[in-house]
Formats: C-alpha cells, structure tokens, sequence
C-alpha cells in the first residue's frame, strides 16, 4: 500500500513538472483572460460536464458565483449539470445528448462563455452545446483529457491534459479551475480587497 502511495506521488510530481514545460500555463493565462473579460461586459459562463466533470462543473461555477478566496461581489456563473427537473425533461423529450445544448440555446447570449469538461473529448452532450454556442455567438472552451477527442477540433480554446489515467485528469483539471479563479478574482476585485 505504501509504495501505491508514494508511486502515485512521484507520479503526480512528474505531472506538474511536465505541465510547467508545456502550454499549460499560457493557456490558463489566456482562459483567464477570456473569462474576465466576459464577466466584465456583464456576461456570463455556462459549465458543463458529465460524472466527475460534472463535479468540477460545479465546483467552478459555485466559485465564480459564491466566492474563491475572499468576499467580494458575486459573479455571473451557470452549471448546466445541476437542475434534474430540466436535465431529466430535456433527456426525456430530446435525448440525453441534448441536455446541455437545449440549456446553452434558452439561456445563453452573444458575449458568453460556454465551458465543457470533458476527459475523454468525445462527450456527446458537450459536443452539441459546443455547436450549438458557437452558431449563437458563444465562445467555446473546452477542459480536455487524454487526446483531447472531437472536442480538441471544435473548441475556440482548450486546456488539454495530456494523460490517459482519469483520476489525473480530474485532479489537473479541477487545479487549473483553482488557478483561474484565483486569477479571475484577484485580477477584477484586488483594488477592493
């Protein structure tokens, strides 16, 4: 069990080495960038993923509404993973591969972000948000895993974490939603902080 421990470990140490070598960190960069500004010209971010993504879907929209790291005002986030009385409508009557693109069409608007999370790349339901967001305006980004899937093509910007191992996904891309919040809340409120 030890060595399981410790070679999980050193495993994760070599991650976070290779992610600082590759274009991991220009990329959180430029997400952040794109979501402030998107937040600033009062609009809002639209998150989705299935399973654990789902998880980090909420957890990222819970940050950017309620708070990361100090009070300030809330901002303008959606999860569109967490409200069973429409998911379950919207699978019922379309399909469990539209629960998420019906959402992104009754509530998004030119000027927002649409966000999918998505290890595999290939998630259908993400996908079709995707296409649906970008025919109304909406700019599309995309936390990727593994290859990077369909999802890797149509994205306007993506986050890829190069792995083939799930769980070191989820753990990379749950970190970088930490990083962009830190950078998102210090970068619009520190003045006021």
């Amino acid at each position: 069990m030890e060595d399981f421990i410790v070679k999980t470990i050193d495993e994760q140490i070599q991650n976070l080495e290779f992610l600082k070598k590759y274009e991991y960190v220009e990329k959180i960069k430029m997400i952040s960038l794109k979501i402030i500004r998107c937040l600033k010209n009062g609009n809002k971010i639209l998150i989705a993923g299935n399973g654990g993504s789902a998880s980090d879907a909420q957890h990222f929209a819970g940050e950017i509404v309620g708070r990361f790291l100090f009070d300030r005002p809330a901002l303008s986030a959606v999860c569109l993973n967490t409200d069973t009385s429409v998911i379950t409508c919207i699978a019922n009557d379309y399909g469990y591969d539209e629960v998420f693109s019906r959402q992104v069409s009754g509530i998004g608007n030119r000027g927002d972000i649409f966000i999918g999370i998505s290890t595999s790349g290939n998630s259908k339901n993400v996908i079709n948000a995707v296409n649906v967001a970008k025919e109304m305006g909406i700019e599309t980004i995309n936390f990727l895993g593994k290859d990077g899937g369909l999802l890797k093509e149509i994205s306007d910007t993506f986050l890829l974490i190069p792995y083939n191992s799930t769980a070191r996904v989820q753990e990379h891309h749950i970190m970088s939603i930490h990083l962009i919040c830190k950078i998102v809340e210090e970068s619009m409120f520190k003045n006021e902080n």
